[in-house]
C-alpha cells in the first residue's frame, strides 16, 4: 500500500502564497502577451481563442481549465491528447504553442483563483479513467495539479499511465522548496528543446482510456 506521507502544512501554507502572487505578477506582465497570443489563436483557430475544458483537480474535485485553442473546432471536446490522433486536429499556429507551452499560459489565472498550483501532477479530463484511478491509488489527488511536474520532466508524453501515475503519487508525497525548484529549472530545458513532445497517436485500435478495466494487482 503506498504510504501516506506527505508535505508539511506550512509548506502547502507557503506554497499557496508564493503560488498566487507569481501568478498576479505574470498575468500583469505578460498581459499583452497573452492578448497577442488570444488573438492569433482566434485567427488561426477560426473560433474563441480559449478552450475551457473540465480537469480533475485536487481531491478529485472537478474544475475549469483555461488554455489557448490549438486544435480545429472539429476535435473531440473529451478526449485525451493521448488517445486521439492529434496530428489530424492541431493547426500550424497551435502545434508551435503547444511545443513552447504557451498554449498554457491561461492557466495562470486557474492557479490565481486557485485551482492549480505552478508545480503538481498536469490536470487531467475526466474521461481519462485509468490515470485517475492509479493516482487516487498513489496519493497523487493530495495535491494541487500545476502547469508542470515530476512526470513531465521525467518523460511526459511518452509516459504511460501506471508509471506517470507513480511520478504523479510520489511527488505529492515528497514535494517540497528544492524539488519544486528542480523541477522549474528542468522544465525551461524540457520547453526549450520540445524534448518528449508526442501529440497523440496514429493507431486507430489502439484501447483509449475510456476502455480501461480495473485491475488493481496490475498495478501495485
Amino acid at each position: 500500500m503506498t504510504s501516506k506521507k506527505g508535505p508539511s502544512k506550512g509548506y502547502l501554507i507557503t506554497k499557496r502564497a508564493v503560488d498566487a502572487t507569481l501568478a498576479a505578477v505574470a498575468l500583469i506582465v505578460l498581459f499583452p502577451l497573452l492578448l497577442i497570443l488570444a488573438l492569433i489563436s482566434a485567427i488561426d483557430t477560426k473560433a474563441t481563442p480559449l478552450f475551457i475544458q473540465t480537469r480533475i483537480g485536487k481531491d478529485g474535485k472537478e474544475f475549469k481549465c483555461f488554455k489557448y485553442r490549438t486544435m480545429s473546432t472539429k476535435a473531440p471536446a473529451n478526449v485525451a491528447t493521448c488517445d486521439l490522433e492529434a496530428t489530424r486536429y492541431i493547426t500550424p499556429v497551435g502545434s508551435f504553442l503547444r511545443k513552447t507551452s504557451l498554449d498554457e499560459l491561461p492557466q495562470l489565472w486557474n492557479i490565481l483563483i486557485g485551482d492549480m498550483s505552478i508545480v503538481g501532477p498536469r490536470p487531467i479530463i475526466p474521461e481519462e479513467v485509468e490515470l485517475i484511478y492509479l493516482r487516487k491509488l498513489h496519493g497523487a489527488e493530495a495535491v494541487r495539479p500545476g502547469l508542470t511536474g515530476w512526470a513531465q520532466i521525467n518523460g511526459r508524453d511518452n509516459l504511460k499511465a501506471p508509471k506517470k501515475s507513480l511520478m504523479d503519487g510520489y511527488y505529492a508525497r515528497h514535494a517540497s522548496w528544492k524539488m519544486d525548484i528542480g523541477i522549474l529549472f528542468k522544465t525551461v530545458k524540457y520547453v526549450l528543446s520540445s524534448e518528449d513532445v508526442v501529440e497523440g497517436h496514429t493507431d486507430t485500435n489502439r484501447p483509449t482510456s475510456a476502455q480501461f478495466i480495473l485491475n488493481t494487482r496490475a498495478y501495485i
